[in-house]
Formats: structure tokens, C-alpha cells, sequence
């Protein structure tokens, strides 16, 4: 595969990444951590990032992104790098539904885009995404269609949708351009964005 032609964006940008993890005791550097600093190097997008174990971490790493982070406005994506399966996630051995998430952040993620790393599956009808957004204020998701353990979103195309997305707002148009540009990726991972 080519490598990937990833646009730099000429402001500081923000993103707040979510990263499901077995033990947040454990003090290794996941590779999603290694890759967030290469992005802020690289392509001029600052991270947050938070481990979670439990579905009360990922709440609290939430609120406190909400409540403490006086900078919150700045972070228009939501990045979260969680395992699970069709409409699930996985923490700590439990499934959670969309629609549990989703009363989980009621409010919260007001004009956020929330973007799915291919850890899980992101197949919604347009009834539960309009669900989705309607009940956390969010403005679009976004993940993955197909799941793949030889092939992290987070390494590859990922970096391209956010660079896209801070370079031009428009989502259709990001879409459009990393269809135009990645088509074989984009379709290979089953990319999409509901809206």
C-alpha cells in the first residue's frame, strides 16, 4: 500500500480520544497513544487522551472533559478507540448498546463529531443514528463498517478524516474527498458518517 498523502492543517486543532484499555493500572504506551503524539507532530492536531476500564471511567473521563477542561470548546472531535461488536462496545467484559451510550452522554457531546476507530463495527440505521445525535446533541458519527485486527483505522485512515475535517468542515465534502482520494481504503474498512 502507498503511503498516505495526510494534509497538514495550518491551526492547532484538538482532538479528545476515549481509548478503551484491560487495566488502566498497567502504565504501557498503547500504540493509539504513540500514534495521537505522531499526529500532534505531524499533522498539527493536539489530543487529549484518556485510558478507561469501566463504563463509570469512560463516564468520568467524559465529564471530565465537560466539566473541568475549560478548553472543551475547542475539541470538535470525539475520538473513541473501543472494542465491540455491530452496535456495541465492550468494557470490562460487559456490552453496552448505542442506545445506552447514547442516554450515557444525553446532552453532552453538543456540534461534537463522534468518530468510531475500527476496534468495533458502526452499522446504524438512520433511525438510530438520528437517535444517537438527537439524545447527545451530537452534530455527526462516524467509524467503520468491517472490522480488521491486521488493519488499525487509527494508523491509516483516521489521520486523513481528521486533517480533512479541520481543513473543511463540511462533512459531506470530507467524505467525498476521501472517497475520491483512498477509495480502495475507505471501502476496504466500510468507512461512513451519518448526519
Amino acid at each position: 500500500m502507498s503511503e498516505l498523502e495526510i494534509p497538514i492543517t495550518d491551526a492547532e486543532n484538538f482532538i479528545y480520544c476515549l481509548e478503551v484499555v484491560p487495566d488502566t493500572d498497567t502504565t504501557e504506551t498503547t500504540e493509539v497513544v504513540k500514534i495521537l503524539e505522531d499526529i500532534a507532530l505531524n499533522q498539527n492536531i493536539t489530543s487529549i487522551y484518556k485510558a478507561c476500564d469501566t463504563m463509570e471511567g469512560l463516564e468520568e473521563s467524559l465529564n471530565y472533559l465537560l466539566y473541568d477542561d475549560h478548553n472543551f470548546k475547542d475539541y470538535e472531535i470525539i475520538y473513541l478507540v473501543l472494542p465491540g461488536e455491530a452496535n456495541n462496545i465492550l468494557i470490562n467484559n460487559y456490552y453496552y448498546s448505542m442506545e445506552e451510550i447514547a442516554e450515557l452522554f444525553e446532552g453532552k457531546l453538543n456540534g461534537k463529531v463522534i468518530h468510531f476507530a475500527n476496534k468495533k463495527i458502526l452499522d446504524l440505521t438512520d433511525e438510530e443514528s438520528q437517535y444517537f445525535m438527537d439524545v447527545t446533541g451530537a452534530r455527526a458519527i462516524s467509524g467503520y463498517g468491517f472490522h480488521s485486527e491486521s488493519m488499525s483505522s487509527a494508523f491509516t485512515i483516521d489521520r486523513v478524516f481528521f486533517s480533512l475535517f479541520y481543513e473543511n468542515d463540511d462533512l459531506k465534502e470530507v467524505v467525498e474527498r476521501m472517497y475520491d482520494k483512498y477509495y480502495k481504503l475507505c471501502t476496504l474498512l466500510g468507512f461512513r458518517l451519518y448526519y
